[in-house]
């Protein structure tokens, strides 16, 4: 640590104005306005998709765990499967003994509480029971019963000093709390508003009690010390059946998803005083579980149009990126191939229409055409504009082109022809070490990697899908995602994401926004992006989301809402330019990081 002498000596350099282009962590004084500032990167909050449920339902047994081991218990038709969550994945493990649906949940993956809850199948009324059991790590064994029967309860705590509250048991809503001390359960100090499907964080001397149904929906939440509960602030979106971070604290929760007059993604940060509101959730639900931190979150499970499977996972501190215009296309049009970086770029091909071999290249700064393509689009592309490759692609539409065309920094060689033709198919690599995979007409898995010579058939997509996106280093390491699944042009969307290791691919996890015609960018399979696109249903998209390796997070978004773009450069530094609605000649840059300016007081 630096001593008091050594900072003391240390000039910050002083400017009239603020420096045009601080780097990160930089510290001046600014001498017209008399104030230091220094420059941090912008970070946000945001929900990431993960693997789901084995089994899909709603009504789950409160989060138990945090984000990276947690426990889905029971739920919907009063089933009594309980499920464990690695940080990866979930994987079936013992089951409840007593099947039941909306109970409360407190402790850890090796042990903790399931209490309370509804043993009717749907439509019952909500009967509630006093039924708890307890988790050792492996299997369940009944516990000591609540004293007051109860369903869509609350409940906070470790499994040796749990704190259960609210509930439902038909006719009548629920205000009772009751605290277990390891060997009994007694009653304390009642809520103050009467309610079920409440939300709930913290320890049974410092605990929140948020939101919930009674009936009615409510946005009251309520402080409890250990003895009673006070009213604070309420949430800004009144609504039952939501989900919380369960172990998160007093001053730091969480309550995300739930109903409202339909289900909804609404997501609400507390700071110890008030809620404000956060990132949505990718997927509307209510009925669903969560657990974890307000930092490091975890949602599943719920009923959207249909009872669900689905994961979310939540982080902070990613690094938001930033969108600015560049210079404009000479030529409008849409499905133009791209590679190259963001200040050396080309778009090769599109439609205009009508369907064009024009080729244009980026100097960071603006277009100038360069020599022409076989007219064609939708073709893969990979490399720089020096060395690059475009393959197949279509002319007219309904016809897959096998041809494969190289680029030497002046003109264009036709050389070795994919071994199967098509169009909507996605590209990467490098000049002498590319590969392209789905595509169409009809909708295929065909893989092919080139070797600067010739194309090789590989192992398959495990998904066949057209209008996909690829990005990575080269044959050898990649990443497949997007596209539409169905028999029929553009039908089916999907956010699957497949990743390739030189010789077959494994699914990973989906992006957060399915979608086709999208376009992908990155120089490494652990370090991509992914930019716009449409939905099957002809909806244009304004989508930008980063893959770390693992898994995609939402970021800023383009300005513009379209698909069927050219795009190319890294998760970084990234360039789209082209698309649909249109055709259109305009082209953004991506900046992967942007910062903010702020002030130190110097009175």
């Amino acid at each position: 640590m630096s001593t008091y002498k050594e900072i003391r000596g240390l000039k910050v350099r002083d400017y009239t104005t603020n420096p045009d282009n601080p780097i990160e962590g930089q510290l001046w004084y600014n001498k017209t306005d008399q104030v230091a500032r220094y420059r941090i990167p912008n970070v946000v909050s945001s929900w990431r998709t993960t693997n789901s449920l084995n089994t899909a339902r709603d009504g789950l047994i409160s989060g138990l765990g945090i984000q990276t081991a947690a426990l889905a218990v029971g739920g919907s038709q009063t089933i009594a499967n309980t499920e464990q969550y690695n940080g990866t994945s979930f994987s079936e493990v013992n089951d409840l003994n007593t099947g039941r649906k909306n109970g409360a949940g407190t402790g850890t993956t090796t042990a903790a509480l399931a209490s309370g809850g509804d043993t009717g199948p749907t439509g019952s009324g909500g009967h509630g029971v006093t039924t708890v059991e307890s988790w050792n790590g492996s299997s369940w064994t009944a516990g000591t019963a609540i004293n007051t029967a109860r369903n869509g309860l609350a409940g906070v705590g470790p499994s040796t000093a749990s704190l259960v509250f609210g509930g439902y048991d038909n006719p009548d809503y629920n205000t009772q709390t009751e605290f277990w001390n390891g060997s009994s359960w007694t009653e304390l100090n009642d809520l103050n508003t009467k309610r079920s499907g409440l939300g709930g964080s913290g320890i049974y001397t410092a605990a929140l009690g948020f939101g919930g149904s009674g009936p009615g929906n409510k946005a009251n939440t309520e402080s409890f010390n250990g003895t009673s509960w006070t009213e604070v602030n309420d949430l800004n979106s009144a609504r039952g059946s939501g989900a919380a971070t369960t172990s998160g604290t007093q001053s730091s929760a969480l309550y995300f998803m739930g109903y409202t007059s339909t289900h909804v993604a609404l997501t609400e940060e507390w700071d110890g005083s008030s809620w404000t509101e956060v990132n949505d959730l990718n997927t509307a639900r209510y009925l669903g579980q969560g657990c974890g931190t307000a930092t490091a979150g975890l949602a599943y499970g719920g009923y959207s149009t249909t009872t669900v499977a689905s994961a979310e996972e939540w982080t902070t501190g990613n690094s938001v990126g930033a969108w600015s215009s560049g210079g404009n296309l000479n030529t409008a049009r849409f499905g133009a191939a791209g590679f190259g970086i963001q200040t050396a770029a080309l778009m090769a091909g599109g439609q205009a229409p009508p369907i064009s071999g024009v080729v244009e290249s980026y100097n960071g700064t603006s277009y100038s055409e360069v020599a022409d393509i076989t007219a064609r689009r939708l073709a893969g592309a990979a490399g720089t504009t020096t060395a690059g490759l475009v393959f197949g692609g279509a002319n007219p539409s309904t016809t897959g082109k096998t041809e494969t065309e190289s680029w030497n920094g002046s003109a264009w060689t036709e050389v070795a022809d994919l071994n199967n033709g098509r169009s909507a198919l996605g590209g990467d690599g490098t000049q002498t070490s590319a590969i392209g995979a789905g595509g169409r007409p009809g909708n295929v898995a065909h893989s092919e990697t080139w070797n600067g010579s010739a194309w090789t058939e590989t192992n398959n997509l495990n998904q066949a899908r057209h209008a996909l996106a690829l990005a990575g280093a080269d044959s050898t390491a990649a990443i497949a995602f997007g596209g539409f699944e169905g028999p029929s042009d553009y039908t089916n969307d999907t956010g699957k994401t497949e990743s390739w290791n030189g010789s077959s691919w494994t699914e990973v996890n989906d992006l957060n926004t399915a979608r086709g015609f999208l376009a992908g960018a990155g120089a490494s399979y652990t370090d991509s992006i992914s930019f716009t696109g449409r939905t099957d249903g002809g909806t244009y998209l304004s989508v930008t989301e980063l893959w770390n390796g693992v898994s995609w997070l939402e970021t800023t978004d383009p300005p513009a809402v379209k698909a069927n773009i050219g795009g190319t450069g890294t998760a970084a530094a990234g360039l789209v330019s082209g698309g649909n609605p249109g055709p259109s000649n305009t082209t953004e840059e991506w900046s992967g990081t942007s910062n903010t300016d702020k002030t130190i007081s110097t009175d």
